[in-house]
């Protein structure tokens, strides 16, 4: 049998997480790089600026190896978590003089620009620079510094501040702090197999699962699988000495359904296409009707996009198609605005404004209103045209609401220009 991986639980604060109005971006960044790093992630916990919520939260996790927590790191009197991690950890606290100064000088030239230096500027420093005795300090990115707290006898602490820019750039100094390097070198390397595949349900792959364990011992391998933008994610994390039976699990499930396979090491649908089209070159404009400009933004949502978007253009209205992409009005009046014939011209509308290599059209009917019976809500049409001749088109019918409709188009379009580039792309449309 496999040894067991260390584990680690993540405990996110901050009531405003809890109403609904902000989702937690940090619980799933931090759970994800743990489990890369070789933990078995068991909890991600959020839980309000309450002391007694935190303190339940912590005991709770008291039998992990490693506890990461998020927020309540500030200056004001419910970021608390500094002083509950110290009392979990039995560790008195101290103002550390020379990082009440560090954080002074970043601050204190704003401070004085909108007049509050002074005492209350000094008092809020102090408070975020009061930090458990023996506790390893991050320098801060922003005013809060990061902790590494041990516990004897119990986890290791490390904790991290709440907005999500200053946590994942504080990420790197927190697995290189003394106590942290320490526990990773003993701590196996993951090793993790990732698989996409696109237009490919859950139960299929439990279907698999079940015919490849009746002769091949699955136990050391944990697999989840997780419904994103249309992709379903397939990783396979093994246990230490299970990595040949992860290997040879993953070959199996490509085998099975290679047909609707994007990637065996990761990959995602975008990273490929941003991949393909800086080899060979390629530009990309679109042109888009119910979609309103989500596929451009999903495109540009990379670093380093300008290299391969050449632009797009929203043409929501009939007027717009004709004046915007030149759309031939009688082709709108004849076989509709949602049609495959305008979806094909305003992927060359696109393509010939911007002088792109690559034009994409997209029109449809994302509801609640518009349907009819021809063309009821979630018909669209797409088509993807190329400057060397290549021409892919769909007009699927999408289930769901308009949010729904709309997003999965844009999936779609995604990989249909995966298709063009020549990238082995999933029959997940067809």
């Amino acid at each position: 049998m496999s040894a067991p991986r260390p584990t680690a639980s993540v405990l996110v604060t901050g009531s405003e997480l809890l109403t609904g109005h902000i989702a937690d971006t940090n619980g799933p960044f931090v759970a994800r790089a743990l489990g890369d790093l070789g933990f078995a992630v068991r909890r991600v916990i959020v839980v309000g600026d309450r002391p007694d919520d935190l303190r339940s939260a912590l005991d709770h996790v008291a039998a992990d190896d490693l506890v990461v927590t998020s927020g309540g790191l500030g200056p004001t009197a419910d970021d608390l978590t500094a002083e509950i991690v110290a009392e979990f950890a039995g560790a008195p606290m101290a103002v550390d003089p020379a990082l009440q100064e560090r954080i002074h000088a970043k601050v204190s030239g704003w401070a004085a620009r909108a007049g509050w230096d002074g005492p209350a500027l000094d008092a809020a420093t102090a408070k975020q620079a009061r930090v458990p005795c023996g506790a390893s300090v991050l320098e801060p990115v922003g005013t809060a510094p990061g902790l590494v707290v041990t516990r004897p006898g119990g986890p290791l602490v490390v904790v991290l501040p709440g907005p999500p820019r200053e946590l994942t750039r504080m990420w790197p100094a927190a697995l290189t702090a003394g106590p942290v390097a320490a526990l990773l070198a003993r701590t196996p390397r993951a090793e993790p197999v990732r698989l996409r595949f696109a237009g490919l349900p859950e139960s299929e792959i439990a279907a698999t699962l079940r015919a490849v364990e009746a002769d091949l011992d699955v136990s050391g391998v944990e697999v989840t699988t997780c419904l994103r933008r249309s992709e379903l994610e397939v990783d396979l994390h093994p246990l230490p000495g299970a990595v040949g039976v992860a290997r040879e699990l993953a070959g199996r499930i490509v085998a099975a359904h290679r047909r609707k396979l994007i990637s065996d090491d990761g990959r995602s649908t975008d990273e490929l296409l941003a991949t393909a089209l800086q080899d060979k070159g390629w530009t990309v404009a679109t042109g888009e009707s119910c979609t309103g400009g989500l596929l451009s933004a999903r495109l540009v949502d990379r670093a380093g996009s300008s290299a391969y978007v050449a632009g797009g253009v929203v043409a929501y209205s009939d007027a717009a198609k004709t004046a915007l992409l030149d759309v031939p009005a009688a082709m709108i009046a004849e076989h509709g605005a949602v049609s495959p014939q305008v979806a094909r011209a305003l992927a060359d509308g696109a393509r010939a404004r911007f002088g792109a290599d690559i034009g994409v059209g997209i029109t449809g009917v994302a509801g609640p209103g518009g349907g009819t019976e021809a063309k009821p809500v979630g018909y669209v049409c797409f088509c993807v045209a190329t400057a060397d001749g290549q021409v892919v088109a769909r007009d699927p019918y999408l289930p769901g609401g308009r949010t729904d409709v709309r997003e999965r188009s844009v999936d779609l379009a995604m990989h249909l220009l995966l298709r063009v580039t020549g990238v082995t792309g999933p029959d997940a449309h067809r």
